[in-house]
């Protein structure tokens, strides 16, 4: 299980990650750009992932892990159920989030710390 306080200490300990609303949601952006949002009533997180990355983290259980339902989903966006995933698994999906996204030289930093 992953806290709320986690996802937000996990996500603003990222280079240069900031939190903003984004309609009902929060979302955490890197130079203006989302790399995940977060639903604090569903209890859910939904990153920016590759389609290539999108399909191997589901594959660790799609009852988890899943693209989200739509046009968003074929673009990379996908949903994590806080409650049951495993954190490791989390911080390691919102890490390659944040690369997705991020500029190269902040990504690189990040990887650096992930060695």
């Amino acid at each position: 299980m992953v806290t709320i306080q986690e996802v937000e200490a996990w996500a603003l300990a990222l280079p240069e990650a900031v939190q903003q609303p984004h309609f009902e949601k929060t979302s955490f952006r890197i130079r203006k750009k989302i790399f995940a949002t977060l639903d604090v009533p569903g209890q859910k997180a939904v990153v920016k992932l590759s389609a290539i990355d999108q399909s191997v983290f589901s594959k660790y259980d799609d009852a988890i892990i899943y693209p989200v339902p739509g046009a968003w989903g074929k673009q990379g966006w996908t949903m994590i159920e806080l409650k049951t995933v495993r954190k490791s698994i989390f911080k390691d999906a919102l890490h390659t989030a944040y690369a997705t996204v991020a500029p190269k030289t902040l990504a690189e930093q990040v990887d650096k710390k992930r060695l």
